[in-house]
């Protein structure tokens, strides 16, 4: 059984929804990021950049347990290890691959910053002045990246041709157009494709794993407080 270092988050739901596609089994192991559980000696042993998730399969490729870290590459791995939603040659490989990197490292960053500065920094700075420059930035990009993701799904069901790990990397990040500043009604292949992927058992379960857990970061509570101060001011504990 695989263990996931996890949190309800979207990177951390994008292994849910592989391990529940793929059907593997897996047991949770709550990862508290608002209460720095991820600076634990423990965890940085597994996942040494202090983030969540990461996976340890106890069946590695030599038989022996093996550790991996950021959420690109655990998708990678339970492709490779099961051969499901990673192309069945180099060319649908390289497809798959692209519209993976482009959610890591486009899609995703963007939409967090987007996230943050909407919604989290104005409980942090109050002048709205100040924070308009980073909102206008980062909303628009975003405004970019659904246009390009909307029209890769002019003409296909998923991004990659078939159902595939860049699906369940996108996914958990493109249901937070809302929250991003978008309006889906502007993106309607994207919104057929949300819905076309929410209909699925393995996304609709693996979004679900541990949503108890969460707890809202905007809010005004000393609790909320300690948590944004953990997750914003402190990136590295000595």
């Amino acid at each position: 059984m695989i263990a996931l270092y996890y949190w309800p988050t979207p990177n951390g739901h994008k292994i849910t929804i592989a391990l529940e596609e793929m059907g593997l089994p897996y047991a949770v192991h709550p990862v508290d990021i608002g209460k720095g559980a991820q600076f634990e000696p423990d965890f940085l042993k597994i996942s040494p950049n202090n983030r969540m998730p990461a996976i340890v399969d106890p069946e590695g490729p030599d038989g022996a347990p093996i550790s991996i870290f950021e959420s690109g590459a655990i998708l990678q791995y339970l492709s490779r290890k099961t051969g499901l939603f990673g192309g069945v040659d180099m060319r649908e490989r390289a497809e798959i691959d692209s519209w993976l990197m482009w959610q890591m490292g486009g899609f995703g960053p963007m939409a967090g910053q987007a996230n943050h500065f909407r919604h989290y920094a104005p409980t942090i700075e109050p002048d709205a002045d100040k924070l308009r420059y980073g909102q206008d930035r980062y909303t628009n990009e975003m405004n970019r990246l659904y246009g390009v993701l909307d029209t890769r799904l002019a003409d296909r069901d998923f991004v990659a041709g078939p159902l595939s790990i860049a699906d369940f990397a996108i996914w958990p990040w493109a249901i937070l157009a809302e929250r991003v500043g978008q309006d889906l009604a502007d993106f309607p292949n994207v919104k057929a494709w949300i819905e076309r992927c929410g209909a699925r058992e393995g996304f609709a379960t693996g979004k679900a794993v541990g949503a108890e857990l969460r707890k809202p970061l905007e809010a005004d509570t000393e609790e909320a407080k300690t948590a944004r101060a953990m997750l914003f001011g402190q990136t590295a504990r000595r």
